[in-house]
């Protein structure tokens, strides 16, 4: 167990709301991540924790397992996030499309009573097209849903058939149209490219199809062969690495020709419609995480500067089921070490195109710039970061080699 004290909250001021309130402003903003575990069938690319419906699955049950792992995690964390609200909510899985409304509502007003939610709270309810009937989104939305986001993947069906998904391409164009006469204006789509045997214009055509149908945000990923997935044991054929550049950069192209404006490696979004929950976890904010698999993370201070603690949940779904009262449902918990830190803090924060400031990563990591400074002076030197001791921000040439970028970040090697 953790014993936390609040996340930037000295011993010597706990004593009066007013110090309570000036400490709890410097917290990075907390958010809640929900993991639903089930689909119908598992995606041969994918290597999330989630696994394919074989029996009936057991919605209530799993509900009152969420709500019992969160009362169990504010037992052990009620310190760091007393006075916080949640800022954003994340149902990710597996399929959260495959819980009907009334248990999302379930969920949500359950958390809601444990821990306040933000008035302008983002909630995110991922769904799979192949899975959603007439009248729920209606039911998603009285819930609290305010943000659903779509795994579309691609509107080519051959594309879909070799991706494994159980939709097609016309189910998924219906689905949207539901969401969009249910009220909701907040919508994403997930695509891919690099697909198998796509091309260039195999690419472009998903891009096209997906601004026609005018979502607020975009979602647009390389399709990679994950370790222990069956694509990576039997890999389809894939464009080469050049050619998945040249879909990258013309795509984007197009994006920002349709108003959507490149904020993230793979995100895209129209004004003011960015997603905050990813936002956070790329900005190295805290977050709750429930459910089989889930991962958490906190900013704690118990008096000897700031740590950054780590939490994460059992992944079998039976096993959760069984252990969620108990401490059995914590698969493990560790304090990120301080010279891990910059390569954490490195890893998300250089995704953004905007980059961040300085200043967020003394705030997040409780590390002086110093820490960093020979690293940084490297990346600059190669023409990686812009020249702005006061941001960190990625150029062109380093968002295309991003991942040597953030390699610079890596801790020395511990030698025997």
């Amino acid at each position: 167990m953790f014993a936390t004290a609040s996340c930037l909250r000295s011993a010597s001021t706990a004593g009066t709301q007013a110090a309570e309130r000036s400490s709890y402003a410097k917290c990075p903003p907390l958010s809640l991540y929900i993991h639903i575990p089930w689909c119908v069938k598992k995606c041969p690319y994918c290597d999330f924790n989630s696994h394919g419906l074989r029996a009936e699955m057991p919605m209530r049950e799993y509900v009152a397992a969420l709500l019992a792992d969160l009362d169990g995690d504010l037992a052990d964390f009620g310190d760091a996030i007393a006075g916080r609200d949640i800022v954003s909510v994340f149902f990710g899985g597996g399929t959260p499309s495959l819980f009907a409304p009334d248990a999302i509502a379930a969920i949500l007003d359950g958390a809601a009573a444990r821990v306040p939610f933000a008035r302008d709270c983002e909630i995110t309810l991922e769904t799979n097209p192949g899975t959603v009937e007439h009248g729920r989104f209606d039911g998603y939305l009285k819930a609290g849903v305010n943000r659903i986001s779509f795994g579309v993947q691609s509107f080519d069906d051959d594309k879909l058939r070799a991706l494994g998904r159980i939709h097609s391409a016309a189910e998924a164009e219906s689905a949207i149209k539901l969401a969009r006469d249910a009220g909701y204006a907040n919508i994403n789509l997930d695509l891919m490219y690099a697909l198998p045997r796509q091309t260039l214009d195999g690419s472009l055509a998903d891009i096209e199809h997906a601004i026609a149908l005018e979502p607020a945000h975009l979602s647009h990923y390389q399709l990679t062969l994950e370790p222990g997935t069956p694509f990576a044991k039997r890999p389809p054929p894939l464009p080469d690495h050049d050619a998945a550049w040249d879909m990258q950069e013309a795509c984007q192209a197009r994006l920002a020709d349709a108003g959507y404006a490149q904020y993230e490696v793979s995100a895209y979004a129209r004004p003011g419609q960015r997603c905050r929950h990813n936002l956070n976890y790329w900005e190295l904010g805290d977050y709750l995480g429930i459910g089989a698999g889930a991962h958490g993370k906190l900013s704690t201070d118990a008096g000897d500067g700031l740590q950054v603690r780590r939490r994460w949940k059992v992944r079998s779904p039976v096993a959760f089921l069984q252990a969620a009262a108990t401490p059995a449902r914590i698969g493990g918990n560790e304090v990120v070490a301080a010279e891990q830190l910059p390569f954490e803090f490195m890893l998300n924060a250089l995704r953004l195109n905007d980059g961040i400031a300085m200043d967020t990563f003394a705030a997040r990591t409780g590390l002086a710039p110093a820490a960093v400074a020979r690293e940084l002076d490297a990346a600059r030197g190669r023409g990686w970061l812009i020249v702005d001791p006061a941001r960190l921000q990625p150029t062109p040439l380093g968002r295309r080699f991003l991942n040597d970028l953030i390699e610079l970040f890596l801790p020395e090697p511990v030698h025997a």
